[in-house]
């Protein structure tokens, strides 16, 4: 019998601990329906302090795009799963955001990092983002972008 494959419509989550090793997540939430309303610079500063007070992750180097955002997050002072904590920050974003239309996609894509050159070469790829989906020609002139803490690998 052939084994079976795992459905994939929807992200396996769980951030499994490693003895000594840094627990440094790579995050990917989508708005819904992928409506283009998250990259602005109200956003951009509700996102911040909505994270900056979540403390159960640290979100470290973050883009926004207009339709999604990827964020590296490592734990924080709280003992607390990623899932919740992501539904948590979504849910104050929700609560505060001005326009009560803009939604999220009720889930998240994940994955945990497994080496510091893979933090580099997956933040190289984030933060070009902007440039590949020609909204800038330099990725550092993309103003939806920056790091709340340093998480060092």
């Amino acid at each position: 019998m052939a084994p079976t494959i795992p459905d994939r419509r929807h992200p396996a989550h769980g951030v499994r601990n490693r003895l000594n090793e840094p627990i440094i997540v790579f995050l990917t939430v989508c708005t819904k329906h992928r409506a283009a309303w998250l990259a602005t610079s109200v956003n951009h500063a509700l996102l911040r302090e909505v994270w900056t007070q979540a403390t159960g992750w640290l979100v470290g180097r973050y883009v926004i795009m207009p339709d999604h955002l990827h964020l590296f997050a490592a734990p924080g002072s709280l003992v607390i799963e990623l899932d919740p904590w992501v539904r948590y920050w979504k849910s104050q974003f929700t609560k505060q955001h001005p326009e009560k239309g803009d939604r999220w996609q009720t889930d998240h894509w994940d994955s945990r990092l497994r080496s510091g050159e893979s933090y580099d070469s997956k933040w190289e790829y984030v933060v070009q983002n902007p440039v590949r989906h020609g909204l800038v020609e330099r990725a550092e002139d993309w103003p939806y972008q920056g790091e709340l803490f340093h998480l060092p690998w």
